[in-house]
């Protein structure tokens, strides 16, 4: 399997062409198309249905294409590096974080760290918290930002920040009235939920009472998403507050929510690798952004993670409460 083959497979899967594939890369057409036989013939099936000259990935490049694309990416990482490493520059700091903390936290973390040290190199990747927690053991990131708790060996968390869950509405909503809004008034309401059954939205079901969904359910792995739902007029939303305070969208309006629905989030790192100075002041900067951002925000110690995983997951475990910094 060699590196120009899997460059042409990922170059078709991106363009959906073996001709702009071609163009991308700088060779002809039927040098891409014998690439991907040769490719094809390594693996034992299929990555294309071919039409002509149309091109649909099958089933099995579906697949594949995930790992490949993420070695071509730690192959650009390394050349990157390898440049410099020959200009003398030091390595960027390698952060990945879902995508509420990626827009509504780090931006202002940054922009923390820049006002006391300067501007600092960074690479940001957004994911689910899973592919968080993968980049972060994999080694393909430093540091974590991601919602909490995760039962993963291997990890560091070093803090734990919770803040109460928040409901959207849009900003013409009767309910938007409210200063705090019961929920009440969410009866009856088609309310946009998270898809995950095993994060937030396990804690959203427990708490909010039996609805029915009168105008069929919206669920959706993105609180931008949920955002976006609710300012077209499709229902409310009950979400996490930080992509609510952090990545305000025009036309909803944020109120709190007479329950209380804790979302919990923080940071880690690789257990085997000593916190460099520069995750440090990242890792504390977040904390910091997070504290002024979030109504209610309350910081727990990190070797509280145990006593959060099984109030969430077992038997009732309150935390017991840190001051915010």
């Amino acid at each position: 399997m060699e590196l120009r083959q899997l460059e042409a497979f990922a170059a078709v899967m991106s363009t959906g062409s073996v001709t702009a594939a071609g163009r991308l890369l700088g060779r002809s057409q039927p040098a891409i198309s014998r690439l991907l036989q040769e490719l094809e013939a390594e693996i034992g099936y299929a990555l294309f249905a071919r039409s002509g000259p149309r091109v649909t990935p099958t089933e099995q490049g579906f697949l594949l294409y995930d790992d490949v694309e993420r070695a071509l990416s730690s192959l650009q990482q390394i050349r990157g590096r390898a440049e410099e490493i020959a200009r003398g520059q030091a390595q960027p700091l390698l952060l990945a974080a879902t995508s509420a903390l990626a827009a509504g936290l780090v931006p202002d973390a940054l922009k923390r760290i820049e006002a006391q040290t300067g501007a600092a190199r960074i690479q940001l990747r957004s994911a689910s918290p899973e592919r968080v927690v993968h980049a972060v053991l994999s080694g393909t990131a430093q540091l974590g930002a991601t919602s909490l708790p995760l039962e993963h060996r291997g990890l560091t968390v070093h803090w734990i920040g919770q803040a109460p869950c928040v409901v959207a509405l849009p900003e013409d909503d009767p309910a938007a009235r409210h200063a705090v809004v019961p929920v009440a008034e969410l009866a009856g309401r088609r309310v946009i939920t998270m898809a995950n059954p095993y994060r937030l939205r396990r804690r959203l079901d427990a708490a909010l009472p039996p609805n029915g969904h009168p105008l069929g359910a919206i669920e959706t792995n993105s609180s931008v998403n949920a955002l976006a739902a609710v300012r077209a007029g499709l229902g409310v939303s009950v979400l996490e507050p930080i992509t609510a305070y952090g990545a305000p969208m025009a036309g909803v309006a944020i109120r709190p929510i007479d329950l209380d629905i804790p979302f919990f989030f923080g940071v880690i790192t690789p257990q085997s690798q000593a916190l460099t100075p520069a995750c440090q002041a990242l890792a504390d900067a977040l904390a910091q952004a997070a504290a002024a951002l979030l109504p209610g925000f309350v910081m727990h110690d990190a070797c509280q993670h145990g006593a959060l995983l099984q109030s969430i997951y077992g038997d009732d475990a309150p935390l017991t409460d840190t001051p915010a910094l």
